[in-house]
Parts: structure tokens; C-alpha cells; sequence
């Protein structure tokens, strides 16, 4: 997570200002224009049920939270527009509260804005009941104020299925821009898989503690990192993909694939983020960076990844996290990177990795379709239901290419 304070003070503006416009009686939101174009405004806090109309688009105007014990239902085909205006805009999920956003792969919700580059508005934030290692073991969102933590781990905020965020990343002030999706303290009642983050200026997906468990996420063209975990992370994740166009393309530069903490205040707090990740897909656009960066005493289980494209494309840093993998608590198995590991204080090094089961180095990878394209030999966790066999390395297998269709922008 990159930190960028000027609109702070509009944005606690916006968020007390947060309900629909013109709803009717049974809180379906009315049409705000009246007019012929079938556009519908958002402009309010959601207090009970809510469900938009399928195939409508929505205009969003300021920060709009659902509250505890309230449901924000969007169905398939739904486009949401941030206005671009002074006003911050964003979608918070408060604690107790559901999100229930259910696209297909081929009439997908898409929430993005009217300005069509990165930074553009203020993005998704849900906020569980479950666990954070911050102190106290609660916390306080940074986009909206929201409170998150707790001990249920179990916690149910909802559904995000065929879901696209674009341009997110609003900056806040110079400590907070907004990620395309950010988990805090979620539970692993939710579920969350089809979703793209294209184009954000900060994180495309960010886990701040919970057990939220993912699958069939894409990352593409964020210019902070790819993925980002902290606070004690412990959910699991299977076929991720984190896409960075050459920088002179794109006009920018990306940072990490994937940034991997459990605490950076204090390294050994509690829980311990210990997710296990599979199936991998990580290309970075060039440059001196980081890949995968495990550090800040965080702990893993990563199988059957393809690292590319970075200077340093796997980096192992501080005590605590490398002491766990060289004694096995955490574990890079089938993984397949460009270069070679390297290792911030030595303790777990480029031979040991080399050396751990179905691990290879210095590789060149070929790609079809941008990010299409494995490797044979992988480790198969179905025995644990969460997870899909495949004994592969990388997400996407050339012939079953779970991103077509029109929820994935290019």
C-alpha cells in the first residue's frame, strides 16, 4: 500500500451526507432524472435492503456506506459512475452489513468512473467482524472511518461474484489513497471470486487482517501493488493473476506483484498472517522492483506460482520471516521464478529455496493472451475443499481460460 490531506475533510463531508436519491417505497432506488436514460444516482447511506434494477447504471456522488444490518444487493449487468467532481466517492461495507454483488461472466457489474484514469475515484471497502493483529485488536478503516476486527472469523459480509473495479485510488491525502477492493478484519463467510481491479493508482486488492478466502482474481495495470496483505491475514487464495503493462505504455510505473506484511509496526504480533496461496500468475513490467515481497514477519504458503518480470522477482526480508521458512512453518513450493530469490538477511537463501520441492529458477516463461500459460508439476491441495485440482504451476491454463468473457477488460 503506497501512502499520497487535502480531501479528508470533504470526505468526512461526503460521508455524512451518504442515500439513495428519489427511492421508492419497497427501497428500490427511483429514477433520479426522470428522464429517458435509464440513469439512477447514489448518493446515500443504505439503512435497510436495498436492490438496484439489473442492467441499469447508477451514478455514485459521494461515499456511500452500508450500515449494520442493512443489504446492498446489485445484480447482474449493473454499471456504477463515479462523478467526477470534488466530492470523494466510494462503496464502504460497515460491519454487520452485506454487500450482495453478483455479476456473470458475460453481463458483469462494472464500477468505474466518469474521469477514465487511474485515481479517479475511492473504491470498494468492507469491514468484518473477524480478526486483525493491529493493536487492540480492532481498527479503523482508512477510507471512511469504519470500524473493523473482532473474533468472529466466521463473519458472512456478503457476495462479490463478475465484479469490475476500474480507475480506483482516489487520494485522500498524502497517507491514504483508496485500493480497487480492500478486505478489513472479513471473514471467511464471505465469498469473493471473479473480481478485476484494472487501473487503480494505489493496491488492486488489499487484505488488512481477516480469513476472507479468494479465487479467480485478476489485477491489472495498478500502479502501487498488485496484491497486499497485513494485519494477520490468514485466509486462502487460488488462481490469481497480477498483470503490469511495460511502463511506456501505460505511462507510469507499477510496484510490487504482490506485498506481503504481517504487522510493520510490530513484526511478531498476533495472529500471524499465514495464507496459503495457490496457483499464481505474477508478471510485473520491468524495472529494478520487487516481485513477491514477504517481509515484516509475515508467513505464507505459496504453491504452483510463475513469478516474472521484476528485477528481484522473490525477496524474503526480516528476521521473522525468513526464520519461518527455513524451519518450514511457511512454505514456497512449485514455484517458478525469472531470477533468483534474494534474501535481506540471509537466513533463508537462494540455494535453500532452490532446493524445496518443485522449485525453479532463472526460468523464461512464454505467455499466450497476455497471461495464458503453465507449467507441469504442481502440488494438489483439493483435499482441503477450498481448492481446485491443479497440479500446475500458474493460473491460467492455455485451452481453460477462466477470464474470458466480458467481466475482464484488456
Amino acid at each position: 500500500m503506497r501512502t499520497s490531506n487535502w480531501k479528508f475533510m470533504t470526505m468526512a463531508l461526503a460521508a455524512s451526507m451518504t442515500l439513495f436519491t428519489a427511492c421508492t417505497d419497497n427501497n428500490e432506488p427511483g429514477n433520479g432524472d426522470g428522464g429517458e436514460d435509464d440513469k439512477y444516482e447514489l448518493t446515500k447511506d443504505i439503512e435497510s435492503y436495498t436492490e438496484l434494477e439489473a442492467g441499469k447504471t447508477y451514478t455514485l456522488s459521494g461515499g456511500i456506506h452500508v450500515k449494520n444490518g442493512a443489504t446492498l444487493k446489485i445484480p447482474a449487468g449493473v454499471t456504477i459512475i463515479a462523478k467526477h467532481d470534488d466530492v470523494v466517492d466510494y462503496i464502504l461495507i460497515e460491519q454487520g452489513a452485506k454487500i450482495d454483488a453478483q455479476g456473470t461472466a458475460s453481463n458483469p457489474i462494472v464500477m468505474t468512473s466518469e474521469k477514465k484514469e487511474p485515481g479517479a475515484w475511492g473504491g470498494i471497502h468492507i469491514c468484518g467482524y473477524a480478526h486483525t493483529n493491529a493493536e487492540g485488536g480492532t481498527g479503523s478503516s482508512e477510507i471512511g472511518g469504519a470500524p473493523y476486527g473482532g473474533n468472529n472469523d466466521a463473519d458472512n459480509s456478503g457476495t462479490l461474484r463478475y465484479v469490475r473495479v476500474e480507475y480506483t485510488g482516489f487520494a485522500f491525502d498524502e497517507e491514504h489513497e483508496a485500493n480497487g477492493i480492500t478486505f478489513y478484519g472479513v471473514g471467511n463467510g464471505t465469498t469473493v471470486e471473479y473480481c478485476q481491479a484494472y487501473m487503480g493508482s494505489d493496491d488492486g486488492f488489499e487484505w488488512f487482517g481477516g480469513s476472507v478466502n479468494v479465487k479467480y482474481l485478476v489485477s491489472t495495470d495498478c500502479s502501487d501493488d498488485s496484491f497486499d496483505w497485513t494485519e494477520g491475514w490468514n485466509g486462502k487464495a487460488q488462481f490469481l493473476v497480477a498483470y503490469q503493462s511495460p511502463k511506456d505504455e501505460l505511462g507510469y510505473d507499477c510496484d510490487c506483484l504482490m506485498e506481503c506484511d504481517n504487522n510493520g509496526k510490530s513484526f511478531g504480533a498476533t495472529p500471524v498472517a499465514h495464507p496459503i496461496l495457490a496457483n499464481l500468475t505474477l508478471i510485473g513490467n520491468g524495472g529494478s522492483k520487487q516481485g513477491v515481497r514477504l517481509r515484516a514477519g509475515t508467513q505464507v504458503e505459496l504453491y504452483n506460482t510463475l513469478i516474472t518480470g521484476k528485477g528481484q522477482p522473490l525477496t524474503v526480508e526480516t528476521t521473522e520471516t525468513e526464520t519461518a521458512l527455513k524451519e518450514g512453518v511457511s512454505k514456497l513450493e512449485y514455484v517458478a521464478i525469472s531470477k533468483t530469490l534474494s534474501s535481506k538477511e540471509g537466513i533463508y537463501t537462494n540455494d535453500m529455496f532452490a532446493a524445496a520441492t518443485g522449485n525453479l529458477t532463472a526460468q523464461n516463461f512464454t505467455w499466450e493472451n497476455l497471461y495464458e500459460g503453465t507449467i507441469d508439476g504442481g502440488k494438489d491441495l483439493s483435499a482441503d475443499s477450498f481448492f481446485t485440482k491443479a497440479e500446475y504451476k500458474g493460473a491460467v491454463k492455455t485451452g481453460d481460460n477462466w477470464t474470458s468473457g466480458n467481466w475482464i477488460k484488456q
